[in-house]
């Protein structure tokens, strides 16, 4: 007797993985490519300059004055409160704020809102490549503000500050005396100035203001520039966007 034949059996390999499983793939794909997506996009948006095509100071209310250790201040006379803003002319960050909310500042100066009182400080020399381009700027700085022109301060502020100018750190190259005095002249400074900035002739004393700026940057619990301080708290700048609104 013969053994019954057993019809084989056809084999069908099951998909590795079902359809809810390519569908939630799908959408876990989609949620990181977003993420990534809305994360440029912040960036960007972070780096944005606020309150884009202002420029400058431009009410001729605004005054100037240097008041002792070469410390600007700026605004009306009756500006309803006064922060204090430390800087180094070479410092990245420092342009990278003036970038964002130089614009949005000088509105609010304008407006009467609030007044500035900066400190320019000079403890990048060592990385410029002349040894004293940071002096040297406060001491340009120093030379417009002397002459009382806010306008025209404000627009040297925003000059020097400006990727287009500021010196690499550790940089090949850097500004001399004169280009400072031409870009003043750009900036609608007065030929008093310029030649002022041309001379160096207030070098020395920048010098000296720049430490006590330092001196005094010390003192505010900032751990470098630039440092934003209002009514003695340290302000940051760079975590808060609406830190200029939110000042009155």
């Amino acid at each position: 007797m013969s053994a019954k034949k057993v019809k084989p059996v056809k084999y069908t390999p099951e998909p590795t993985s079902s359809r809810s499983t390519f569908i939630l793939g799908g959408l876990a794909v989609l949620v990181v490519a977003a993420l990534v997506i809305g994360g440029v996009l912040w960036q960007a948006d972070s780096g944005k300059a606020r309150n884009e095509g202002y420029g400058g100071v431009q009410n001729a209310a605004v005054q100037v004055t240097v008041e002792d250790n070469g410390v600007a201040v700026v605004g009306v006379p009756d500006a309803a409160t006064t922060i204090d803003l430390f800087e180094d002319p070479m410092c990245p960050y420092c342009a990278e704020l003036e970038h964002k909310h130089g614009q949005e500042l000088a509105q609010a100066i304008d407006d009467g809102r609030v007044a500035v009182r900066y400190h320019m400080l000079a403890f990048l020399d060592q990385l410029s490549a002349s040894g004293d381009y940071s002096t040297r700027a406060v001491a340009a700085a120093q030379c417009v503000a002397a002459t009382g022109d806010a306008i025209s301060y404000s627009a040297f502020h925003a000059a020097l500050m400006s990727p287009d100018n500021q010196p690499a750190e550790r940089g090949g190259s850097d500004h001399s005396n004169e280009e400072l005095a031409q870009m003043a002249r750009d900036a609608g400074a007065s030929d008093e100035a310029a030649q002022c900035i041309a001379d160096g002739a207030r070098v020395e004393q920048a010098r000296a203001d720049a430490e006590a700026g330092r001196q005094l940057l010390a003192t505010t619990g900032a751990t470098g520039t630039p440092a934003v301080v209002h009514n003695g708290t340290v302000i940051d700048a760079f975590g808060n966007e609406n830190w200029v609104a939110e000042l009155g």
